[in-house]
């Protein structure tokens, strides 16, 4: 069966809701996908990125699984098991643990936070490709406006 393309009328009438959900899952699944083919996953990287005083965290200072999970809350996924990959980033030596069970980052989970964020920039590139940096902002700007509309904190 093929779809014929939506004139301009059609796709005003058309849910937000629905295609903000299609396009939501279609970019984490690829997002996700492309880390696990470079050996990680989205949680560890937010993991050593919220750890790390030259990245997300304000002061490098350790942290515990449920204060990362709250710190992460608006980002992290039902199926994330924040205990479990730092399970994994412990045993790569990439977290330490303290007596108080609070998580550190290493200085080589550092060097590995820095290494994986240097395919940001391509993966950002593949999700974007074809599409002019002004209808994204565009984009954005309308949808934030929706967010404002509904109540929500568009951050």
């Amino acid at each position: 069966m093929t779809t014929r393309p939506l004139s301009d009328a059609e796709l005003a009438a058309q849910p937000a809701g629905y295609w903000t959900g299609l396009a939501y899952e279609a970019v984490i699944s690829f997002v996700r996908a492309r880390q696990a083919e470079l050996g990680f996953t989205q949680p560890q990287f937010w993991l050593l990125r919220n750890l790390s005083k030259n990245d997300i965290s304000p002061d490098g200072r350790g942290m515990t699984v449920p204060e990362l999970q709250q710190a992460m809350s608006a980002y992290l996924r039902p199926e994330d098991d924040l205990e479990a990959e730092a399970e994994v980033l412990l045993g790569r030596g990439w977290l330490t643990r303290d007596a108080a069970g609070r998580l550190w980052i290493t200085a080589s989970g550092e060097e590995a936070r820095t290494g994986l964020q240097q395919h940001t920039p391509a993966i950002r590139d593949h999700i974007h490709r074809d599409i002019d940096d002004a209808d994204y902002v565009t984009t954005l700007r309308v949808l934030q406006q929706m967010i404002r509309n509904t109540g929500g904190s568009s951050a």
